[in-house]
């Protein structure tokens, strides 16, 4: 894929889609899925230790829906829409299943222990999101702006900050993406309102071609402090390493 210059590019939103491989063949697939490996502290602080340690996952593209396997028990998946999520058995049984799942959420703060279906929604919905930015920012019902730019590490990133549409499920209404100079994500910040509103720095590293799609294999959260720089290195809120990933 032909690197595209920063400085030859007027609107940061189509700069980073096309480093990301292009709308055009972004939308030639239905489906993107992985294999994933997850740590940190989130898992055991919301009572579900090792329930994400070794899982695979597929995400829709044309519409908000996501899938993981196994889930909690080896029979199991998981079947997430914004607006509705479900356990199903390998026999196509509905084993429970949550309408709203956003509500049930409501006076939570980091320390409230979530259900089976309540973790089913936020993996679900976050990994949605992930595997589908920024090529949704251009879709009907996202807002996007360009903010100051942002320096860490000798790097300045230029930083688009994207309103979500209302039924879209995700972290936050609001979120920020901090571009580096290929027009590569490497930083991701948002609020987990389902969380009580706790503040995220989630880092983007490690990126593959898939199909001429761009993907980062390594995913790092950690705390945003209120001077908007991270708590390093503790806590490791989540880690995230993916493999195995296909489009089709």
């Amino acid at each position: 894929m032909e690197t595209i210059k920063q400085q030859e590019v007027s609107n940061l939103l189509d700069f980073t889609i096309n480093a990301h491989g292009g709308m055009k063949n972004f939308r030639k697939f239905e489906t993107i899925s992985a294999r994933l490996i997850c740590d940190g502290i989130l898992w055991p602080m919301v009572g579900h230790p090792g329930s994400v340690d070794d899982i695979y996952v597929t995400s829709n593209i044309n519409k908000q829906a996501t899938s993981h396997q196994p889930f909690i028990n080896k029979d199991w998946h998981t079947q997430f829409t914004a607006n509705h999520v479900a356990i199903v058995n390998s026999n196509g049984e509905t084993v429970e299943e949550l309408s709203n799942p956003r509500a049930s959420f409501a006076g939570y703060t980091t320390e409230t222990p979530w259900s089976q279906l309540q973790l089913a929604y936020f993996a679900g919905y976050a990994m949605w999101t992930y595997f589908n930015a920024p090529f949704n920012f251009a879709s009907e019902g996202y807002s996007v702006r360009e903010l100051e730019t942002w320096k860490e590490d000798g790097e300045v990133f230029r930083r688009l900050e994207v309103t979500f549409p209302d039924d879209v499920a995700s972290h936050s209404a609001v979120q920020t993406f901090y571009i580096d100079k290929n027009g590569l994500i490497k930083r991701h910040d948002y609020s987990v309102d389902i969380a009580g509103g706790s503040t995220a720095a989630h880092y983007l590293s490690e990126y593959i071609e898939v199909e001429g799609i761009m993907i980062a294999t390594k995913r790092n959260v950690y705390i945003r402090q209120e001077d908007n720089t991270p708590l390093f290195p503790e806590p490791l809120l989540v880690s995230i390493d993916l493999s195995e990933i296909t489009l089709k």
